[in-house]
């Protein structure tokens, strides 16, 4: 549905960061007739998103899968769009490979009956079971991305509604997924890729509401897509379709105090001066804005709450251009060849850096050549780590050999020789770029007691105009739960400042 958009609307927002829940709320709030004015601390957007150029490569900074494409079509959709008007997706196909322990690499078919049969050669009768389950999943997901996601989550009274609360115990929100999906699967290699998708949601399993078995519908049926160019091709659309609807940008533009007066924020400072705002609306760190941004007596909460919540992971990262073909290599690669237990211990209940980590490599020149010289790779590598962490150079080096040998060893020819771009990127450069709490890179982990109403509030509760989006508020971390956040708060701002 298309929002009203007046002419002549007087009020201004003030939206920090030009990330996805950034661009978001500030398209939202144009297309109802707002000015709006994006201020964004690095040089162009994106957040985590951004995209850098080097040697002929093009690489993706953060986020390198693109699931749950209804959310993107339902984004663009309220604007009369459509994701085709701004950039081209195509789906992959396999969607994935999986190097399990043996090692066996298995490549994860899009179409499902071939994914039956994948299933069924692991264990006889789990075809019929992978029915069963994706079926339950299914339901989560249109419950849960359709109704839930969108819930501002302010009130326990919006989860009041009957058929909701039925809804909500069929989802199973109070049992676990590690015991969820053994109703349904005992092989080893099957749980394990059936429970990957939740490794970068903040907790192990155990710890983790069956209620995200939503994220295998969205694997497993929806499917894995690609936006030619990159990732950044979204952000790319999402300002294309703000500059159109008004919305001004500004980069290098960090906010360093919200002017509060009675009450009331009047807007913003930068190094190059004071923007006016009838709201303000942050989409950078939610701890950095209230700890360092806000003077103390406007915080709502203090560091003892902030240490006390359960953070998604860091990553370590490493940006490779290579000037030769990687063998054996698809798109997107899982590396499950060691003990995913125990890495998961390692960054949830144990914190330290991973003894033998399991890892994810990306080779989007596999599916796209204009991301890297001709005859040549763009690689991505991505440890999983436990936020919080000591980053130093030696602790990255180590990592690096760590993963090129073992990459090495499955591709079965040498790559470090042929790496003629390198760049790695963990918690010190994540706090650096986005002054990231504890530099984690997902947000907050979606444990049960951090979900909807238990996540930090969308709205100030000391600056009547100030309001919050991103992955440490409502709905969570992940691409497309940012998007919806941003059009959440959108949502607020204008149903409580209605002319």
């Amino acid at each position: 549905m298309l929002l009203p958009s007046p002419l002549n609307h007087s009020k201004q927002a003030i939206v920090i960061g030009a990330g996805f829940a950034g661009l978001a709320a500030a398209t939202t709030l144009a297309q109802a007739g707002w000015r709006v004015t994006i201020l964004e601390k690095n040089e162009g957007p994106g957040g985590r998103a951004r995209v850098f150029h080097a040697q002929g490569f093009t690489f993706d900074m953060g986020p390198s899968w693109y699931w749950m494409p209804d959310v993107f079509e339902k984004y663009f959709a309220r604007f009369g769009k459509k994701v085709a008007d701004y950039y081209e997706l195509v789906r992959l196909d396999p969607s994935y490979q999986v190097i399990f322990r043996g090692p066996e690499a298995v490549d994860i078919p899009a179409k499902m009956s071939e994914l039956r049969a994948l299933f069924e050669r692991y264990e006889p009768g789990s075809a019929a079971r992978l029915d069963e389950f994706l079926k339950q999943a299914a339901y989560k997901y249109e419950v849960g991305i359709n109704r839930l996601v969108y819930a501002p989550s302010r009130s326990i009274f919006e989860f009041a509604d009957p058929k909701l609360l039925v809804d909500m115990v069929r989802m199973d929100v109070l049992q676990s997924m590690h015991k969820h999906v053994r109703r349904f699967f005992k092989d080893p290699r099957l749980l394990e890729l059936v429970e990957f998708p939740i490794l970068f949601l903040g907790a192990t399993s155990e710890n983790t509401p069956a209620l995200y078995s939503l994220m295998n519908y969205a694997d497993l049926a929806l499917g894995t897509w690609y936006p030619k160019g990159g990732m950044h091709q979204i952000v790319a659309g999402m300002v294309r379709l703000a500059q159109e609807l008004g919305v001004q940008i500004e980069y290098n533009q960090e906010v360093t105090e919200i002017v509060v007066e009675n009450g009331h924020s009047t807007g913003v400072r930068t190094a190059n001066g004071f923007f006016a705002a009838d709201v303000v609306v942050a989409g950078a760190d939610y701890h950095h804005i209230e700890q360092q941004v806000l003077k103390p007596e406007f915080r709502h909460y203090d560091e003892k709450y902030w240490n006390s919540r359960v953070m998604a992971p860091s990553s370590l990262l490493f940006y490779l251009g290579v000037n030769k073909k990687l063998d054996k290599l698809r798109h997107h690669n899982l590396f499950f060849d060691e003990d995913l237990n125990q890495h998961a211990r390692e960054i949830y209940e144990q914190p330290q850096w991973p003894t033998r980590p399991l890892y994810y490599a990306s080779v989007p020149s596999k599916t796209d050549p204009t991301v890297a010289p001709e005859g040549q790779e763009n690689l991505f590598l991505l440890i999983p780590v436990a936020p919080g962490l000591t980053d130093d150079e030696a602790t990255r080096e180590r990592y690096y050999e760590l993963l090129m040998a073992r990459l090495e060893k499955h591709c079965g020819h040498s790559i470090r020789d042929a790496v003629v771009f390198k760049r790695s990127y963990a918690h010190r450069d994540f706090i650096a770029d986005y002054h990231s709490f504890k530099g984690n890179a997902y947000g907050l982990a979606n444990t049960l007691k951090q979900t909807a109403i238990l996540k930090p509030t969308l709205k100030s509760k000391k600056v009547a105009n100030l309001y919050f989006t991103g992955q440490l508020t409502v709905p969570g971390p992940g691409v497309p739960p940012s998007l919806i956040s941003g059009q959440v708060v959108a949502g607020e701002v204008l149903k409580e400042n209605e002319q």
